[in-house]
């Protein structure tokens, strides 16, 4: 568990018997590369199907920008995302996309799926 998944809130899913998508971009996602200490800007993707519970959009933005400082590499920061959203969710199926901006010109995108 992340020491930021307590963070994120949810309310109830109003059409819990219906199969919909909701689609989450936060472009300006900020990290912070544990080798170098330099920034890292990305794009962040969350797209699921909810079940019971969807998430709060302001707790989310919060949960985010959370990162802003952590010391953490691309590939832990999108799984963590994942796990902590499952954890209070509890969707059908969840995909975080990290679209990473380039640094010594290198791009990196890191996509992990969830199914209930």
């Amino acid at each position: 568990m992340s020491d930021f998944r307590s963070l994120l809130e949810a309310f109830d899913n109003k059409f819990p018997d219906r199969d919909y998508r909701i689609e989450i971009v936060s472009p300006e996602f900020t990290s912070v590369c544990p080798k170098t200490g330099q920034p890292d800007f990305g794009t962040m993707t969350i797209t699921y199907t909810p079940d019971q519970k969807c998430v709060e959009l302001k707790s989310l933005k919060f949960y985010l920008q959370s990162y802003r400082n952590e010391g953490i590499f691309y590939e832990n920061v999108t799984n963590t995302i994942l796990d902590d959203l499952v954890a209070v969710l509890e969707p059908r199926w969840m995909k975080v996309q990290a679209d990473f901006n380039a640094r010594g010109g290198i791009t990196e995108t890191v996509t992990v799926e969830h199914r209930a």
